[in-house]
């Protein structure tokens, strides 16, 4: 079978939008997200709490998804899903995983690293009150990372749902569907720079003080 390809080997493109030095960050990573996190937001990055989540099966086999960012405290990052989906699955087997942010129009990218616990069923139960009525409804009908007959099995449970609950705005979370904070251990901030020598500064958490070195790019 041929495939039609496009020049892959010939894209690229400059960065020179900025540097990054050891002065310029704060003390603390968390802080130093939340400021990043805040420029992309007022430069009009498009959904700029999209991230990839990495988690590892319990026979070490890797994969990675897209999900959101929901919240950032002093202790981590937080974002919901179904306990019962792959990923779900692979943290209750190895409660560690890795996030990756990327702001193309910043050229700055952002990896976290660290230990992965529940959140709260308080803290569940607001974020799940706060979604659409349609989002609830989708999470109690998906199966989330099973194999399903077809779409219309899907749609039609939906359907079923609406219908039940066409009247009331008051929906139930599901036990299987909650939340996750990520406690960092180790945080990178990369700012891409000319002739591929990015600025990369890192932070590492040693004896519960956090450290900051230069990585070569």
């Amino acid at each position: 079978m041929n495939l039609e390809q496009k020049d892959i080997a010939g894209m690229r493109m400059a960065y020179e939008m900025g540097q990054l030095n050891e002065g310029d960050l704060a003390e603390d990573p968390l802080v130093q997200f939340q400021q990043w996190f805040n420029e992309a937001v007022d430069k009009g990055v498009m959904e700029p709490n999209a991230m990839t989540l990495s988690t590892v099966s319990a026979s070490g086999k890797p994969s990675s998804r897209i999900v959101l960012l929901k919240q950032v405290d002093r202790l981590g990052l937080g974002f919901y899903t179904n306990y019962t989906s792959r990923k779900g699955t692979e943290l209750a087997a190895t409660p560690h995983a890795a996030l990756l942010f990327f702001w193309p129009e910043l050229q700055r990218q952002v990896r976290v690293e660290g230990k992965v616990e529940k959140l709260p069923a308080e803290a569940a139960d607001a974020y799940f009150r706060s979604r659409p009525k349609g989002s609830r409804l989708g999470a109690l009908v998906s199966p989330q990372s099973r194999e399903i007959a077809n779409r219309e099995e899907l749609d039609g449970q939906l359907h079923v749902l609406e219908e039940n609950y066409r009247d009331t705005d008051d929906i139930p979370r599901p036990e299987h569907w909650g939340g996750y904070l990520l406690l960092p251990e180790q945080i990178e901030f990369w700012q891409g720079r000319n002739n591929r020598l990015h600025d990369r500064l890192v932070y590492k958490k040693e004896n519960e003080v956090w450290r900051i070195a230069r990585l070569a790019p």
